[in-house]
């Protein structure tokens, strides 16, 4: 009886084990296959470090370390009194220039009520010609006919050289006052230079002084402050970070014998070490061009010496819903474990 039961027992054991590895077997064929996973995934996103556009003394600190942000929230201010003195002093070197545009418009403008009168002096002139050269044809007669002396024809003569000197001097004078007109207008060019140039200046100053205002340019929250009260913040020199807590992505390091089939759009699942009861649900974004140690600070060569063949890994970039449980909890940095299911690539 006992030998029954246990021949019962082992028949039940083996089918169970020949079910339970074919259903593995199914499994693996219709599923596993497809799946290509890697530890190696870390969740990234989108760093900006705040530094200071203009040097100056910080006046104020706004934020903490740790402390949420929203767009355009005021970090830090330096003291801005040197940029508003720039400011003041652009104002100025832009009212003088249009105070001497103005000058230059009301000289310009009596100018050409000298050339009017030069003009008109002209016309005087001619008739002065007109009358000393109609005197001294008059004079020649008589003075033929011995009606007048020598000296009134040589007197007339005198006078109708004179008239045309003095019509030569009056057409002169016209050309000159035309000439000073040219100069007018060169120079009220060159005003309208030194205009442009000082607005110029202007926006230049008012640049400066909105950016002695510190503002974060994304959301997120503060992080790696290194700013102090009253230290001299330079240009370029890291003053904090604002880490996004939106857009941000996972960048997985997966081995090169695991991309045959791996393309973008196929569906993945990622599941974070901090919370692995929580899977999210993503899709391939796209492929490195490149291995990792391609850009490498010293990629290796191995065209030279003794060679050892590494398996290389290509990095895959996977961009986390917003919309997700996890959201507002996720931070850069965290470890993650991805799963690509690659089935339907071409």
């Amino acid at each position: 009886m006992a030998g029954a039961v246990r021949k019962v027992v082992l028949a039940c054991v083996g089918v169970a084990a020949l079910g339970g590895g074919g259903l593995a077997g199914w499994t693996w064929w219709t599923d596993w296959r497809f799946i290509e996973s890697t530890d190696d995934a870390y969740i990234h996103g989108d760093i900006p470090v705040i530094s200071a556009k203009v040097g100056g003394y910080v006046r104020e600190v706004r934020v903490a370390d740790n402390q949420p942000v929203r767009s355009g929230d005021v970090l830090v201010v330096l003291d801005d009194r040197d940029y508003r003195a720039r400011v003041d002093q652009a104002t100025a070197a832009i009212e003088a220039q249009r105070a001497a545009l103005a000058s230059n418009t009301a000289r310009t403008e009596l100018q050409r009520s000298v050339i009017a009168q030069a003009e008109a002096g002209i016309a005087s002139a001619e008739a002065e010609q007109r009358r000393a050269g109609l005197e001294l044809a008059r004079v020649r007669s008589l003075t033929t006919d011995s009606w007048a002396t020598r000296q009134r024809l040589e007197t007339a003569e005198a006078d109708q050289a004179k008239a045309v000197a003095a019509l030569a001097r009056a057409r002169a004078s016209v050309t000159g006052e035309h000439d000073q007109v040219a100069v007018l207008e060169a120079a009220r060019h060159e005003i309208e230079a030194a205009l442009h140039q000082a607005e110029a200046q202007l926006v230049l100053a008012r640049t400066d002084l909105e950016d002695t205002v510190i503002r974060a340019p994304v959301a997120g929250v503060i992080g790696n402050r290194a700013v102090q009260l009253g230290v001299l913040a330079r240009p370029g020199v890291q003053l904090m970070a604002v880490v996004p807590l939106q857009g941000l992505y996972v960048e997985a390091n997966f081995k090169e014998t695991q991309l045959r089939h791996m393309a973008p759009g196929q569906p993945a699942t990622i599941r974070v070490d901090a919370w692995p009861d929580h899977p999210i649900a993503v899709r391939v974004g796209s492929l490195s061009p490149a291995s990792g140690s391609r850009f490498s600070l010293l990629p290796p060569e191995n065209a030279t010496g003794n060679f050892t063949k590494i398996v290389q890994r290509v990095p895959v970039r996977l961009k986390l819903p917003d919309d997700t449980a996890l959201a507002g909890a996720l931070r850069p940095g965290l470890s993650v474990v991805v799963s690509v299911d690659t089935r339907g690539a071409k």
